[in-house]
């Protein structure tokens, strides 16, 4: 009897903390946790960050991102969002476009390298 106490209590627990400051976020899953504590580590926080700021921060990631996609999805074809969207969108931020710019150019690189190790691989 003690026991299905202590599991409903457990259970109280877990849902407190699931949602936002606000709370207007109930359940939500968290999808980037797992990356942004290791990223906030390898920027200098502590191993273990409290998961308050790891929620606050992949909220506003969360945000950036969904911004960033309307605003592609408005510009360009309608309701579609290319690569060549989001270049224009940060166009005018130096770091974000020359960080965008080296990913563009690493992609293409190990595209063709796939391609060369490929055709060695199957190719006559």
């Amino acid at each position: 009897m003690a026991e299905d106490e202590d599991d409903t209590n457990f259970d109280e627990d877990l849902d407190d903390g699931a949602g936002g400051t606000d709370g207007s976020h109930g359940k939500r899953k968290r999808l980037f946790s797992k990356e942004l504590r290791c990223m906030m580590y390898g920027f200098g926080d502590d191993q273990n960050p409290y998961t308050e700021s790891v929620d606050i921060l992949e909220d506003l990631v969360i945000e950036f991102v969904t911004e960033m996609t309307h605003k592609a999805m408005s510009i360009g074809r309608q309701g579609r969002v290319q690569v060549e969207d989001i270049v224009f969108l940060i166009r005018k931020d130096p770091r974000k476009f020359a960080r965008v710019k080296d990913l563009l150019t690493m992609n293409e690189e190990l595209k063709r390298a796939r391609k060369a190790f490929d055709e060695a691989n199957y190719g006559s």
